[in-house]
C-alpha cells in the first residue's frame, strides 16, 4: 500500500490520462486498468492509444502528461524543445531471430537473405543493423529487409511458411514458435548486441512525463511511477491473470499468447538516473545509422527525469 502526502503546488492539475500502448507495450501496465491509481484531489484515468506516433502526437500537442513511447521517438520529441523527459524504462530487449530454414543457424548466414522486420526506423531495426555490422555483414547490401508486413502479420506468415526469416519482439515471436513446430531461435539478440558493445540489454519502451506537468504535480508523478513498477512486477508474476486482463480491456492480444510470452519477455522498470547508460548506448547507434531519428544529437541531461530532483 502506498501512501503519500499532497502538497499543494501552484498550478497543479485536478485530472490526468495514464496513457499505455496497444500491444505488447501496453502489456506491463495492464494492472493500471484494473487498479488505477488513486491520486488525493485529482481525477485519474488509465487508456491506451493504438500507435507510438498518436502517443507521440498526443505529447506534442499537449495532450498527453504521461505515456509510454519507444526511446528514438521520445528523444526525436525532446529535440524539438518540448520539455518531454524519460521517468523509466519499461521494456528491454525482448526481440527473437526466427528462421524456418534449417541451413540458418548463425548470423553469419543470413548473408544473402531476406529479413521481415516490421516498423522501419525503429529501435528492432537499427538493434539488428549493428548487430550485423559486427558479423562483418553490410546491413545494406549483405542482406535484405523487407518492411512490408506489420508484427501479426510477419507471425501468421512464418506459421504458414510464407516467410522464413523474421526478427519478432514478444509475444509475436512466442506465436510463430507455437504455431510453427519448425521454427527455431538464430542466436540471442542481447547476447549479440552485448558483442557489439552495447552496456547490457537494450531499451525498446520508455515511461514519459511531460516536465512541465512534473514540475507542478511531483507527488502525483511519484504515485503514477510506483503504480507502473507494481503493475509491470505483478505482471511478471502472474502471467495467467495477465494475459486475461490484456484480452479483457481490448489491448489487441489473445490471453493465451500474452500468457506464454511473458516468462520471455522482459518487462522491467529502471528509472531514467539509472537507465542513462543503456539508452545513450542506443541513441548512439541511432547517431550512427540514423541521426535525424533522435534530433541529430544526444539528449540533454535534462531529458532524464529524477523524481527526487524534478526539473
Amino acid at each position: 500500500m502506498l501512501f503519500c502526502v499532497i502538497t499543494s503546488v501552484a498550478g497543479a492539475q485536478d485530472s490526468v490520462t495514464v496513457w499505455a500502448l496497444k500491444g505488447p507495450s501496453g502489456v506491463g501496465m495492464i494492472r493500471l486498468f484494473e487498479n488505477v491509481p488513486q491520486i488525493p484531489k485529482m481525477t485519474v484515468k488509465v487508456d491506451a492509444y493504438a500507435d507510438a506516433q498518436l502517443m507521440a502526437a498526443a505529447f506534442i500537442k499537449g495532450d498527453a502528461k504521461i505515456g509510454i513511447l519507444p526511446p528514438n521517438l521520445a528523444a526525436k520529441i525532446a529535440s524539438t524543445g518540448k520539455q518531454l523527459q524519460i521517468a523509466a524504462v519499461t521494456g528491454q530487449g525482448m526481440l527473437s531471430l526466427l528462421t524456418t530454414d534449417a541451413s540458418v543457424k548463425t548470423i553469419d548466414d543470413l548473408k544473402g537473405r531476406s529479413i521481415s522486420v516490421a516498423g522501419q526506423g525503429a529501435v528492432p531495426e537499427y538493434v539488428f543493423r549493428k548487430i550485423l555490422l559486427e558479423h562483418g555483414l553490410n546491413p545494406d547490401s549483405d542482406v535484405r529487409f523487407d518492411f512490408s508486413l506489420a508484427y501479426p502479420e510477419i507471425a501468421q506468415s512464418i506459421i504458414t511458411g510464407r516467410i522464413q526469416i523474421a526478427l519478432l519482439p514478444e509475444p509475436f515471436a512466442t506465436m510463430a514458435l507455437m504455431g510453427n513446430k519448425n521454427t527455431g531461435k538464430v542466436s540471442d539478440i542481447k547476447s549479440e548486441w552485448i558483442k557489439s558493445g552495447g552496456p547490457d540489454n537494450f531499451p525498446l519502451t520508455v515511461l514519459m512525463v511531460d516536465g512541465i506537468f512534473a514540475r507542478k504535480n511531483p507527488a502525483a508523478v511519484r504515485i503514477i511511477m510506483n503504480s507502473v513498477r507494481d503493475s509491470i512486477n505483478w505482471v511478471t508474476e502472474n502471467p495467467v491473470e495477465a494475459g486475461a486482463l490484456v484480452e479483457k480491456h481490448g489491448l489487441g492480444l489473445k490471453a493465451p499468447v500474452v500468457a506464454a510470452s511473458i516468462p520471455n519477455s522482459n518487462y522491467v522498470y529502471v528509472e531514467a538516473p539509472l537507465a542513462r547508460p543503456s539508452l545513450e548506448a542506443l541513441f548512439k547507434v541511432f547517431l550512427e545509422f540514423a541521426p535525424a531519428s533522435i534530433g541529430g544529437s544526444m539528449p540533454k541531461n535534462t531529458f532524464y527525469f529524477n523524481p527526487r530532483n524534478p526539473r
